[in-house]
C-alpha cells in the first residue's frame, strides 16, 4: 500500500489529539503510521490544554492551526464538551470539524455531542485493527472526499 500524504492547500494535514490516556495517544499514533498515512498530530492532555494551542496562547504561539481535531470526551481540567462548545462558539475556530474519539456509547453522551454541533461521533474500537481501518476512513473522508473551508482570516470571517 503506498504512503498517503494527506495535503491541505499544498501541506500537510494538520491533526489535533485531544486525550489524556498516553497509551491511546501511542496508539492512535501507531494507527496512522500503520495506515500509511502521514501527517503532523499535535497531542493536547487536557481540554484547558487545547484550547490554550486551538488560541495560541503562550506557550503555544507556534502551534499549528488543526484541519481536523479528535476529541475524547473525559479529560482533565475541561471536559469534551467544554472544549466542543468553546470552538463551535468562536468564530475564529467553528469552521474547524470536531470529530469525537471517545470510549462512551451513552445515546446522553451521543445526543450532546451532535447538540454541541460535533461533525461525527466514533466509539474507540477495542481491536488495533479496526482502529487502524478507523484511522484510514476519517483520512479519505476528510481530505480527500469532504471540502474544508479554507483557514479563517480576518476577511474570510466578515464575508
Amino acid at each position: 500500500m503506498p504512503t498517503t500524504t494527506i495535503e491541505r492547500d499544498g501541506r500537510a494535514a494538520q491533526l489535533m489529539l485531544v486525550e489524556d490516556n498516553h497509551g491511546d495517544v501511542l496508539l492512535a499514533r501507531e494507527a496512522f503510521r500503520r495506515a500509511k498515512v502521514r501527517n503532523n498530530i499535535t497531542v493536547a492532555k487536557n481540554g484547558e490544554e487545547a484550547m490554550q494551542m486551538l488560541r495560541r496562547e503562550p506557550p503555544h504561539e507556534d502551534c499549528p492551526r488543526p484541519d481536523l481535531i479528535l476529541l475524547d470526551l473525559n479529560l482533565p481540567r475541561m471536559d469534551g464538551r467544554q472544549v466542543l462548545q468553546a470552538v463551535k462558539s468562536d468564530p475564529a475556530l467553528q469552521s474547524i470539524p470536531v470529530v469525537m474519539l471517545t470510549s462512551s456509547k451513552a445515546a446522553t453522551d451521543i445526543i450532546k455531542s451532535y447538540r454541541l454541533n460535533a461533525n461525527g461521533y466514533i466509539v474507540k474500537p477495542v481491536g488495533f485493527e479496526r482502529l487502524q481501518e478507523i484511522v484510514g476512513s476519517l483520512e479519505t473522508f476528510w481530505f480527500s472526499v469532504v471540502v474544508l473551508a479554507p483557514s479563517e482570516t480576518p476577511e474570510t470571517l466578515h464575508a
